[in-house]
């Protein structure tokens, strides 16, 4: 088998949930892990994050949801975007909580919901106060909630909003908020008070406390990430993956032999070449190919060349690198580490997307001294 895999320490998991947990009390934790726990896994990611004190699990697409309950995750889980109207049914089937933002779901949901013989059925109503993408603007999201609260078939236990600033212009995030509590406000006038309050995502669980509300959906500072350098800077966070390969192959080139696919680098001088089975098919991208490394014994070297479908070359000179030597591309080795964020600044993208990007091509490895003493589990 290829000797190339991404490693996740659930134990960074369930370290960082606490640490996020602990910062944001009283609000409560909900891990955001969709997109299968921002490439990390879903399953096992969840496991872990109710561990480290998570109260909620959160999810971008039903299937998402599925796959969780069918892998005996039992724990409540609420789906963020509008479930298509023939996906009611798998809802109330699997006990999801659904968010809602047009009045043609909410009817469906409580069809449904009447139908299994399950009501009250829970639902969170999302509101749109400035991220325009999805959510009910308030006028309509103030009757939306009237009618939830109305219908004996449905249970409106949460409310929640979102931020697509938060990170960077904490004006327009805070006036956002006050937006969102105005619209509580009102509710509570009428005697509408859902116990699920959320609104911040990391940025704003982490450096804006008015925004926490009764929960937090923390998805990127779960997995060991900062929206940016400096916000949590009291949190002591752990970056979850690891990519990893292996030398296979070792070459003896003369300087200005330039290896590879467009020959883009001439070698500054005679030396060895390393060549790594993991390529762009796998998620590590082109772009890198002039200015990325990777770590071999704790030791940066430079790609020699372009990134190819299932390889990359590396210029290790004349240090002793052989075939079978680990070969890190993201994470940490030794001293050093090469972390997401340098990724992305390099790709002129974001520490999210680096982490999504990889393929299914790598197969995920677990480590958990808890349950292995530190070897791969899975």
């Amino acid at each position: 088998m290829r000797p190339s895999w991404i490693e996740i320490d659930l134990d960074a998991i369930e370290h960082n949930a606490r640490q996020i947990t602990a910062h944001i009390a009283p609000a409560q934790l909900c891990a955001v892990i969709k997109a299968d726990a921002y490439g990390h896994g879903d399953v096992p990611v969840a496991e872990a994050a109710m561990r480290g004190g998570a109260a909620m699990l959160a999810v971008a697409l039903v299937e998402e949801g599925v796959r969780l309950r069918e892998a005996d995750v039992d724990d409540s889980i609420v789906v963020l975007s509008e479930p298509d109207l023939a996906d009611t049914a798998a809802i109330v089937t699997h006990s999801l909580t659904p968010t809602a933002y047009r009045m043609e779901f909410v009817e469906r949901l409580a069809h449904e919901a009447e139908a299994a013989e399950n009501i009250p059925y829970p639902v969170h109503l999302k509101v749109d106060t400035g991220m325009h993408r999805v959510g009910a603007p308030i006028p309509t999201a103030l009757e939306m909630a009237r009618t939830i609260h109305a219908d004996p078939r449905l249970e409106l236990t949460g409310i929640y909003t979102h931020f697509p600033v938060a990170d960077e212009d904490h004006a327009y995030t805070l006036h956002q908020n006050a937006q969102f509590g105005d619209f509580l406000d009102t509710l509570a006038t009428e005697g509408i008070e859902p116990k699920l309050i959320h609104a911040a995502n990391t940025a704003a669980a982490f450096d804006l406390p008015v925004t926490r509300h009764a929960m937090c959906r923390v998805g990127l500072g779960l997995y060991g990430m900062r929206p940016t350098l400096d916000s949590g800077p009291d949190l002591d966070l752990r970056p979850a993956m690891r990519v990893v390969s292996h030398v296979a192959y070792m070459r003896d080139l003369p300087a200005g032999a330039r290896p590879s696919y467009g020959r883009i680098k001439a070698l500054g001088a005679d030396g060895n070449i390393a060549t790594v089975p993991i390529g762009y098919a796998d998620g590590v991208p082109r772009s890198l190919s002039e200015t990325g490394a990777v770590l071999i014994g704790g030791k940066r070297y430079p790609y020699a060349g372009m990134v190819t479908m299932d390889m990359v070359i590396v210029d290790v000179g004349s240090d002793p690198v052989g075939r079978g030597d680990e070969v890190v591309l993201l994470g940490a080795q030794g001293d050093d580490a090469i972390r997401a964020e340098e990724w992305a600044h390099l790709l002129g993208t974001i520490n999210y997307e680096v982490v999504c990007h990889f393929g299914p091509r790598l197969p995920r490895r677990y480590v958990s001294r808890r349950e292995s003493g530190g070897s791969p589990i899975g």
